[in-house]
């Protein structure tokens, strides 16, 4: 459910779309789905979906605010069903996109699935941190560092809490049955990141671009199972 409104938004992004719009479309596509909004409510967020543009990193509220051409845009989903819930993310530009935002946008999407292949039975949650983090920095981006990745499952943030950076063979001990949302956060410059006075609005201190993806991951015996993959997507 989540994976299918995440693609759906995807299919919305287009210059002059306004982000409010993303977001009542993501409140009634669920309703009809029979999930809930999970996002909307917690914590006194007010949306149902974030849409972060730019510099945003997370947690944007969707607004008046119009898309123009070029802009990079951060969509997150989440999603309770039956007291159960998914998360999920995706960057995606509007209309024609710099070559500099594609490079940024591809990088955080295989950091995801570098991180994604470590959570299995036996690991460190630390192994997932160390394997985003190298492959970012050797890219030369950079990742947050005050937001992480989280447990989920009968409650949308359960531990562990699942840093992007960090060396390995730290942390809690992985077992199969653990549910993960595993999100890169990375900036194009700096990893330093302010709150807006909203409360919510996390954006890049240095003012450059910043994308983010994420799927919920469920550690097995064997492969990790991502539960928030699309049909068709690829898985690297």
């Amino acid at each position: 459910m989540a994976a299918l409104v995440r693609e759906e938004l995807r299919g919305l992004i287009r210059p002059g779309i306004e982000t409010r719009e993303m977001d009542a479309f993501a409140e009634k596509r669920l309703a009809k789905l029979g999930g809930k909004p999970a996002f909307k409510g917690y914590r006194g967020y007010p949306a149902c979906v974030c849409v972060s543009v730019n510099e945003e990193v997370v947690h944007g509220i969707p607004g008046q605010r119009k898309l123009v051409v070029g802009d990079l845009v951060s969509v997150d989903v989440g999603v309770e069903y039956k007291g159960f819930f998914s998360d999920t993310a995706f960057s995606s530009g509007a209309g024609e996109t710099s070559k500099a935002s594609l490079t940024l946008m591809s990088v955080t999407r295989s950091a995801l699935w570098e991180g994604i292949r470590q959570a299995r039975e036996g690991n460190h949650v630390s192994d997932i941190s160390y394997a985003v983090q190298k492959y970012v920095e050797a890219a030369g981006f950079s990742v947050v560092r005050d937001f992480v990745g989280h447990g989920i499952g009968r409650h949308l943030h359960e531990e562990p809490q699942i840093p992007n950076y960090g060396a390995a063979g730290h942390g809690m001990v992985l077992k199969a049955g653990q549910m993960l949302a595993i999100e890169p956060m990375v900036n194009e410059g700096k990893p330093a990141v302010r709150v807006l006075d909203n409360g919510w609005t996390a954006v890049a201190v240095d003012g450059r671009r910043s994308a983010h993806f994420e799927h919920t991951v469920l550690v097995t015996s064997g492969d990790p199972e991502v539960l928030t993959i699309a049909e068709g997507e690829a898985s690297a």
